[in-house]
């Protein structure tokens, strides 16, 4: 038999009121009990008085505003007949006053009030301090216990690590760099922790390279909560910027038959039989027997997808997973990666590069403001780590230097030609200190000269544009010179290149042209063409990293540490 307990408060006290109402409709009973709390094993006796009759419908408004806990009663212990004389014990969980994030009560005004926090112990000090971190925010909170009328075993339990609920008084703190603190009356552990066996013990100062065996821990370091944290704001920050300015947020497919780069590294999605796959005549697998009829694959971009709804929209953007199968273990390369893709109608390059400095600038600016604390920690971190490094590989700026570095300053925009001629002529490039040396026009630029023409020559973010056609995709729009296309890239300090993007072809004839020169699937490819022959119209559109973003606003190194799970060659583990 199944009883509800309902109550709006609960305080170490003995002989307060509550409600316990019978479950089953039928009777529509509703009775009051005393009840006396013995901290030690958070057990309720319970003795009931008369009960009165009420209908359903008040019944539900009596009790819609309280928080209800069942239990198992023993059998007949309350029925209609015996419920006047009957006694029973009930474990009534902890978790009964609705927490506070620690982040909300480090900045309350202590005024005696009861508090409930929940979180994870970081650290247990004498007994006695007990500093909580709930993942609200990078500071913990202490709770003060009582260890004198505490039980041992309790004690024992409050290690780092463990999950735990504390109820208390919340008071002003004697200590210093703290303005708050609980004194606690109740304490539960929800989940407990072995020291001797928890793999994170913070005190060490783990590596970065360890915990990234350790993922699904390393979250509760303070470096991987403030990540996630930024991580989250700049997440939020995106679909803002863009639901401000009208654009409709679109869903383009993760498994797709066309390759929008033309690179060929991509995943196969396949429900053949790896050992034994159909074959055609000539011997090659036979995809019409697949799933889907064809060869398909984890898409590297919505681009394609994106334009068609550009097309009929306006203006749109995508935000979603996308998936490289390219063998390469640098810090920059992931083989999952989140991509947000703007397309829109009527713009062309100028436009195009005039709302990718807006929306960077909006991004860095949102950081800024919103996520100060986890900035000035990762700040502090990104400095500490730099005075590591021989003195020639240090940054000239700081983590937040280079924010401020992009959000106060116009974005320098030259084209493609003009850059090759500042880099040939540059000391770097002169006494062949580049690791590639820039000896000719066309070639395609490494982030050494990107970050040279930001960081060294212009002293600002950089836009460049019109860059060779045979260094670019097939679907950017040709330029009158005939060698280059209206493309563009961003770049940032300290990372180089962040965006890419360009105005996109329009023109039926030079787009089937471009197709066929680079040997693309024509077929493949026909429902992108049908744009240019029904309705086509300028426009443009961009890509930006979203991991290559979070590199840049975190001062991260490695671009493993900016996903929650990093999916690389040799790596797939969690």
């Amino acid at each position: 038999m199944i009883f509800s307990i309902l109550f709006s408060s609960l305080k170490q006290t003995p002989c307060k009121f509550i409600k316990i109402v019978h479950s089953a409709a039928f009777y529509g009973l509703e009775a009051a009990f005393s009840f006396t709390l013995f901290p030690a094993d958070q057990t309720f006796y319970i003795k009931s008085l008369p009960y009165t009759r009420l209908r359903r419908a008040n019944r539900i408004n009596t009790f819609k505003n309280h928080r209800i806990f069942r239990f198992f009663a023993p059998h007949n212990a309350l029925t209609r007949h015996s419920v006047y004389n009957r006694r029973c014990a009930v474990n009534i969980p902890a978790l009964t006053m609705k927490r506070t994030k620690i982040k909300d009560l480090l900045t309350t005004q202590p005024a005696g009030q009861e508090v409930t926090v929940s979180g994870w112990v970081r650290t247990f000090r004498n007994n006695q301090f007990i500093a909580i971190n709930d993942g609200s925010t990078l500071q913990n909170i202490q709770a003060v216990i009582d260890f004198n009328n505490t039980d041992e075993a309790l004690l024992k339990r409050i290690a780092t690590g463990a999950c735990l609920t504390v109820t208390g008084e919340l008071i002003a703190s004697p200590a210093k760099g703290q303005a708050v603190e609980v004194k606690v009356a109740t304490l539960e552990i929800l989940g407990d922790c072995d020291p001797e066996k928890y793999p994170l013990q913070l005190k060490n100062r783990p590596s970065l390279e360890y915990l990234r065996e350790i993922a699904h821990l390393r979250g509760r370091t303070n470096t991987f909560s403030a990540v996630m944290r930024i991580r989250h704001a700049m997440a939020f920050a995106v679909h803002k910027f863009f639901n401000d300015k009208g654009f409709n947020y679109i869903h383009t497919p993760i498994i797709t038959g066309s390759d929008a780069e033309g690179a060929g590294e991509m995943f196969r999605v396949s429900t053949l039989d790896p050992n034994n796959p159909p074959r055609d005549e000539q011997g090659h697998i036979n995809y019409k027997e697949d799933f889907f009829g064809r060869e398909t694959n984890l898409t590297v971009s919505g681009q394609l997808e994106g334009e068609t709804y550009a097309l009929a929209l306006g203006e749109i953007y995508t935000f979603g997973p996308t998936f490289r199968a390219e063998n390469s273990n640098t810090t920059r390369h992931l083989a999952e990666f989140w991509m947000i893709e703007p397309e829109m109608a009527f713009y062309d390059i100028q436009d195009n590069m005039d709302l990718a400095q807006e929306f960077m600038q909006y991004l860095v600016r949102y950081a800024l403001e919103h996520c100060a604390e986890d900035l000035e920690f990762l700040n502090k971190r990104a400095f500490d780590e730099d005075q590591t490094k021989p003195q020639d590989q240090r940054s000239e700026l700081g983590l937040l230097e280079r924010l401020k570095f992009v959000s106060e300053n116009d974005f320098q925009r030259l084209s493609y030609t003009e850059a090759i001629d500042i880099l040939k002529n540059s000391n770097p490039n002169k006494k062949k200190k580049f690791q590639y040396l820039i000896d000719e026009w066309g070639v395609d630029l490494q982030s050494e000269h990107e970050r040279y023409l930001v960081e060294k020559h212009f002293k600002k973010p950089v836009i460049l544009y019109n860059y060779p056609a045979k260094i670019k995709a097939f679907y950017m729009r040709q330029n009158d010179d005939g060698k280059t296309v209206a493309a563009m890239d961003i770049l940032f300090p300290g990372i180089g290149e962040i965006i890419g993007g360009s105005q996109r072809e329009e023109r039926y004839d030079n787009l089937i042209k471009r197709v066929q020169e680079l040997g693309l699937p024509e077929k493949e490819l026909w429902w992108y063409l049908d744009l240019r022959r029904f309705g086509s119209a300028p426009h443009s559109g961009f890509g930006l990293g979203f991991e290559r973003l979070m590199l840049f606003v975190t001062g991260m190194t490695n671009i493993r540490d900016v996903i929650a799970y990093p999916r690389f060659p040799g790596g797939a583990e969690f």
